[in-house]
């Protein structure tokens, strides 16, 4: 018989300490013939990268040794961070950011120089014994770093890449057709991202390796074009968002044909390299995923009569899709099941789990399962979460009372969220808290005019999504509305604290390495996203006003709950100083506050020492704030003015 006990204070076998030992990140997928490759981060060691295969026979080993750590930091978040020929792997290493070749049973070697050069999104050419990759330059400090398609020589380049094309801000997915004459690549220049606006060229490849005959086929300042790929006979095909959403398309004989025409996104916001969302079975087969409405759907789409087929599949999160004749290979989630690298048998039509993110399992009595759930916003628009009930069968709540309920706002801001089975959530719900996942306006997966809603409106519409969230629930009342928290990292934790700083709902909030001072913000990021806010926002310096007003570090006055604050101090994307000047302003306020900050740490923290500790952090936080006993033993935080 369950125990009669407070929400909040539930006893739950999801420890903190498991999830951060026993989950591991599982990313960008490589089939090299039968052998299949991919990419994980392990917090247990540090979040070391490592390049793992899986042979045919169903052996798996590692192919990184230690210390050597498969990452790339072109763009900050990297991806595209290795590639496999033949056996042999050629990869970005962390900490020197040189590209390094690795036969099989062999250590380790350079081929590019010790020099301030990042490497990513190579690809082989195999008719002149070179990788051709984007690189970009960090040689002349102070200086806007450059960014390249080059080729780099695969028996040792001094020179670190032969430049191929240049001469924009941003370049991405260099792909060479299969008969080795052409390339084909993803240019775009601030201030927009490449969800915004992207082109497609094509180039003839010289006999002495250079480009000639430079082409633009697709895309432009309104028009966002992900993932192009030549098909096994060379027609080359592409996602756009044309029509108002990612759907997939062709060039050939000079024209551009639709394949797809449907309200779905066969895209993705390409935050990282190495994204993909579709691979080629045959000339005349492609295996495809979709998202609508937050879910994630396989399907198989006939080049020629342009048939699309959904496969019956038990994952809701699918992406890193790749496919020979026999198989595809995918990451996929769902909300009985975290992510896991999968391989879908095409004639079989059987689905083999590779690898697990994490072995950790429960009882299904101690798990809540995302339930979709659209509410009302301003302006009589509509906006979409995943709302989770509390569950622990070992206990129950007392008669009358509601469980306090956890507003998570998801990062990027330009990203989405899913319904993927994640125990950081379960931590929570286990424990008693109910948790919204909110797909605010600006998410993905719900077209181009949902994405273009945060457009000059960032830290207003997600707020507002936020908020709607949170009192939708509590009207129906399915939660207490007097015992309502926000949390989210980098662009979460902007949203968060603007939530905390502009209105009057929220009773406490958790910022992991969130954004304080969007002025700041511009003046200390990286390229990448240093012309982010002139859409988010708005043009800079005309309208510094918007920075001003819409930056939380310039009104900590008006936050009138406690605030939490995680940073890792070596982050480059939103730097410690963020987090560090609203921590000093809300001192200086007497308002409730605590800073946890990590050494070692960059933008999300992959240590399992350091995960840990800032789950149970904010769990003893919203113990204190709440008024609640909590079954775990956690090392205390320091609350200043609480």
């Amino acid at each position: 018989m369950p125990t009669i006990a407070s929400y909040g204070s539930w006893k739950s076998p999801i420890t903190a300490d498991l999830i951060a030992r026993g989950a591991v990140r599982l990313m960008q997928v490589v089939l090299d013939g039968e052998d299949i490759y991919w990419l994980e981060s392990r917090p247990a060691e540090g979040g070391r990268y490592v390049i793992v295969k899986r042979s045919p026979d169903g052996t798996v080993s590692d192919v990184t040794p230690a210390p050597f750590y498969a990452r790339t930091t072109v763009h900050e978040y990297g991806g595209g961070d290795f590639c496999v020929h033949n056996g042999t792997v050629y990869f970005s290493n962390f900490k020197d950011q040189r590209l390094y070749v690795q036969k099989p049973s062999a250590a380790p070697q350079p081929i590019t120089p010790e020099k301030a050069f990042r490497y990513a999104d190579a690809v082989m050419d195999t008719h002149r014994n070179r990788l051709v990759c984007v690189r970009e330059d960090h040689t002349i400090v102070g200086r806007e770093a450059v960014n390249t398609i080059v080729s780099v020589n695969l028996d040792g380049d001094p020179e670190g890449g032969r430049v191929l094309v240049s001469g924009n801000d941003f370049y991405a997915s260099p792909r060479i057709s299969p008969d080795g004459t052409k390339l084909a690549w993803l240019t775009w220049n601030h201030p927009n991202m490449p969800w915004d606006g992207t082109e497609l060229w094509v180039a003839e490849i010289a006999p002495d390796g250079s480009l000639r005959n430079f082409q633009k086929i697709a895309g432009g300042p309104t028009e966002s074009i992900f993932q192009p790929e030549w098909a096994p006979h060379g027609t080359l095909y592409f996602v756009s968002d044309r029509t108002g959403w990612w759907n997939i398309y062709r060039w050939r004989g000079g024209q551009i044909e639709a394949l797809t025409n449907i309200e779905a996104e066969f895209g993705q916001p390409q935050w990282v390299f190495g994204m993909s969302t579709y691979a080629f079975v045959s000339e005349r087969e492609i295996v495809c995923t979709y998202h609508q409405r937050g879910i994630w759907h396989l399907a198989r789409l006939d080049t020629v009569t342009k048939r699309l087929d959904p496969v019956e599949t038990p994952y809701t999160e699918i992406g890193y899709v790749r496919a020979n004749a026999n198989s595809v290979v995918f990451r996929g989630g769902s909300p009985t099941e975290m992510l896991a690298i999968v391989r879908f048998d095409l004639k079989e039509k059987r689905f083999d789990v590779l690898r697990r993110s994490s072995d950790l399992s429960f009882a299904e009595g101690y798990l809540s399962f995302a339930q979709p759930i659209e509410f009302p916003t301003e302006g009589g628009k509509t906006a979409y979460a995943f709302f989770y009930p509390p569950k622990n069968r070992d206990f129950q709540a007392p008669s009358g009372e509601k469980p306090p309920l956890l507003v998570f706002s998801h990062g990027g801001p330009t990203s989405a969220t899913t319904s993927t089975l994640k125990f950081e959530i379960q931590f929570w719900t286990s424990r008693g808290f109910a948790v919204v996942d909110v797909n605010y306006g600006g998410s993905t997966g719900y077209g181009r005019a949902y994405r273009e809603r945060l457009k000059g409106r960032w830290g207003v519409v997600d707020v507002d999504d936020c908020v709607n969230a949170a009192q939708d629930l509590a009207q129906r009342g399915l939660v207490d509305g007097e015992r309502v928290a926000i949390r989210g990292g980098s662009a979460g934790g902007y949203t968060t604290l603007c939530a905390l700083t502009f209105r009057k709902f929220f009773k406490a909030g958790a910022s992991y390495f969130g954004v304080s001072d969007l002025e700041a913000l511009d003046r200390d990021t990286h390229k990448f996203e240093s012309r982010y806010n002139r859409s988010l926002i708005g043009p800079y310096p005309e309208r510094r006003d918007l920075y001003y007003e819409r930056s939380p570090l310039h009104f900590a006055e008006r936050i009138a709950c406690p605030v939490i604050f995680f940073q890792g101090l070596e982050d480059r994307v939103v730097p410690p100083s963020q987090s560090e000047m609203m921590v000093e302003a809300l001192r200086k306020k007497s308002i409730p506050v605590a800073y946890i900050a990590f050494e070692g740490e960059q933008h999300g923290f992959r240590k399992a020492e350091n995960i840990k500790r800032s789950l149970e952090a904010e769990l003893y936080f919203y113990s204190r704030v709440f008024g609640f006993e909590i079954a775990d033993l956690v090392e205390p935080v320091q609350i200043e003015n609480l």
